[in-house]
């Protein structure tokens, strides 16, 4: 939350390496914490709450003690559960004997999706992603005006067969009728056959939406691109 400053001790020049300035600070997320006096024994920040005092008030000496009293009393723990033969059961960490270390049992590794994913959020211990599931309402919403554009089209070709029927038309009325002839197969049309029933686009929620996801799909990429910089 402060400056942070860079010294260099050959020629002893300093300079600003972070500032977060009021702008910075208005971008940052929200944090959310459990109130202290509604957290239990082992929560971190109940748990180290005289280390952490001890660090603020810059008395190293203290902080070094409570670290020592925490990790005895682990110890300590862990001994009386070997010798009653209790065994130790994590409910959010599970033990990988192949590298022997601990991980999260709810980890989630997968990169960031901004046009899916919308927060993310901790309850009981578990971390769990809130999604939008856009693109499968994409799906949905644009196979709906397929289907009813196809529908109003077979429609019309059916009202355009019984006025052939019904009206008895001339050599002449026939000839220039003839137009309102339709596919056979208009159920088995695929989305790009759309334009062949005479409809190139969407409706006009469908195409400005996926203009919408074009422009954030273009987004993405170029600060994927800046990351690969990064790291090269």
């Amino acid at each position: 939350d402060g400056e942070v400053h860079m010294h260099e001790l050959k020629n002893g020049n300093t300079e600003m390496f972070w500032n977060p300035t009021s702008e910075v600070r208005r971008q940052r997320l929200k944090r959310h914490i459990v109130l202290f006096e509604e957290q239990m024994d082992f929560e971190s920040e109940r748990l180290w709450q005289h280390v952490t005092s001890a660090i603020n008030k810059g008395d190293q000496h203290k902080a070094t003690q409570e670290k020592f009293v925490l990790e005895e009393e682990q110890r300590n723990a862990a001994r009386e559960r070997r010798e009653s033969s209790t065994e130790w059961k994590p409910l959010l960490f599970r033990h990988d004997a192949r590298t022997n270390e601990w991980h999260y049992k709810y980890e989630d590794l997968r990169p960031w999706d901004p046009l899916n994913d919308i927060a993310q959020f901790e309850k009981d211990g578990i971390l769990q992603t809130m999604e939008r599931h856009l693109s499968t309402r994409m799906s949905n919403h644009k196979a709906t005006c397929i289907n009813n554009q196809i529908t109003r089209h077979k429609r019309s070709a059916k009202d355009c067969r019984r006025r052939k029927t019904s009206d008895q038309p001339s050599n002449h009325s026939q000839n220039t009728e003839s137009s309102c002839s339709t596919p056979e197969s208009v159920q088995e049309l695929s989305d790009d056959d759309g334009k062949y029933l005479g409809f190139e686009s969407l409706c006009a929620q469908c195409g400005k939406e996926m203009n919408h996801l074009k422009e954030i799909h273009s987004a993405v990429l170029s600060l994927q691109k800046a990351q690969q910089d990064i790291h090269r």
